[in-house]
């Protein structure tokens, strides 16, 4: 191993049990000697040998790789992506469990972060249990959901598109990538060369037949002239500020959710899986259950996918307050409801602008926020302007758990939480919960 530190375990091997599933797409094992192990392309209930990618002797916990399975589980299957194993693509977590022991998985990991970080059990939490798949993704096992509508392929040195390994900016080139929509896999993209480009995303909308690749060049790189299979728009990543900027063709695309057409600009942030919008639009309204003259926040709004169902629900007499922090998204929300005359989309992150707005009560609210959550110090804020019901929509098991647990300190609970699998054969999953005030009874 090159430049390996003395002290480095990376290259070693273990003969292991595989104990429970944990958050991040592995296993927990332990060595003979009680050292824990995070190992990869493992299954619950295996005896593999795990070889030391990541750690030292001082470390505590290395992370490794299943290389080989001498006692394998009843829910491993045959990879059937040939990118997918060890040292190879990072895309995905689980192409070699069966898909209902994916879901089971996750479930799995939902409930231990709720207890862990939360002090919930499923039951004081609402939920049933279940990881619902999406519809149409319930495939056979050894099959893949082709799911993946917006895709970013890492270029390597010779000007191949791919993915990038598991915790690595090392590239493994791809021919095919199996969870990439129809709409993405028929751009060409990994057919083609790509010199002095840094990445290449891919985005093929599902309300309509508009594609867009993104190109970031490598310091100094030239654009090339992109002729691809289909007619797409191209933007450019700006080398000194990050900003997009349009090449070619349309600056955005139209999906559509909720029987409505959004625009989404210079690559901005849509639910990845085609059917995400429609269903988590679903989970919201079912649990927030609007009413005729309601006052409601949308915080997090992106391009404005909840607060336009709210505002359809709420009424001429209702008000809708939307806060994102990105100035195109802004744009687009601002476009995407411009004939809604009692919303307002206020830029700027919702720590700093929710107090600046003097609102001091509402009826509901919504929030979807990044990854990390949405913190103490907003949870309290929210938990201070009375709302009857607040849907929290969560990509991250960890950050959810957590703010459940600021909102319990707060006075309010997880009245129901619903999961959704919309990121198959990888380890992420998606999560509403309603939450109400903790004196109201269920």
């Amino acid at each position: 191993m090159p430049n390996a530190p003395e002290t480095s375990l990376v290259g070693e091997e273990y003969e292991v049990e595989v104990g429970p599933v944990a958050h991040g797409g592995h296993c927990i094992a332990r060595t003979d000697g009680g050292r824990v192990l995070f190992v990869r392309h493992a299954l619950p209930g295996e005896k593999v040998v795990a070889r030391v990618t990541e750690g030292e002797q001082d470390s505590r916990f290395l992370r490794a790789d299943a290389v080989t399975v001498l006692d394998a589980s009843k829910d491993r299957v045959e990879a059937p992506c040939p990118f997918s194993g060890p040292g190879k693509c990072g895309g995905c977590d689980w192409q070699h469990a069966k898909p209902g022991a994916q879901r089971r998985f996750k479930g799995e990991v939902i409930a231990e972060q709720l207890q862990r970080l939360a002090g919930l059990t499923p039951e004081e939490a609402g939920w049933d249990g279940t990881v619902m798949p999406a519809p149409g993704d319930k495939v056979p096992a050894g099959e893949v959901p082709a799911w993946r509508t917006r895709v970013q392929y890492a270029i390597d040195a010779e000007g191949r598109a791919g993915l990038r390994k598991h915790r690595s900016h090392e590239v493994q080139p791809v021919d095919h990538c199996m969870i990439a929509a129809p709409g993405v896999t028929e751009l060409g993209i990994e057919k083609q060369d790509w010199p002095q480009m840094a990445s290449v995303e891919a985005i093929a909308a599902t309300g309509s037949h508009d594609r867009q690749v993104v190109l970031t060049p490598r310091p100094g790189g030239r654009l090339p002239l992109v002729e691809l299979d289909k007619p797409v728009s191209v933007l450019r990543v700006e080398e000194r500020d990050g900003s997009v900027h349009r090449v070619h063709g349309r600056a955005f695309v139209r999906e559509r959710a909720d029987d409505r057409t959004y625009r989404v600009g210079m690559g901005g942030f849509w639910q990845v899986h085609p059917q995400a919008a429609d269903l988590l639009v679903q989970a919201v309204m079912q649990g927030l259950l609007p009413r005729k003259g309601d006052m409601a926040l949308d915080l997090y709004c992106g391009v404005g996918l909840f607060a336009g169902a709210i505002a359809d629900r709420v009424g001429e007499k209702g008000a809708v307050l939307g806060i994102e922090s990105g100035k195109r998204a802004v744009e687009d929300a601002r476009h995407n409801l411009q004939h809604f005359d009692r919303v307002r989309i206020e830029q700027g992150k919702v720590e700093s602008a929710l107090p600046r707005t003097g609102i001091t009560d509402v009826d509901i609210i919504v929030l979807d926020p990044p990854r990390a959550g949405a913190g103490k110090q907003t949870v309290r804020h929210l938990a201070g302007l009375g709302a009857r019901r607040i849907a929290y929509v969560a990509c991250d098991p960890a950050a959810l758990a957590r703010d459940l647990a600021y909102f319990r300190e707060s006075g309010y609970r997880p009245r129901t939480l619903r999961a959704f699998d919309l990121f198959p054969m990888t380890h992420h999953v998606e999560c509403v919960a309603i939450l109400e005030p903790a004196e109201k009874g269920r």
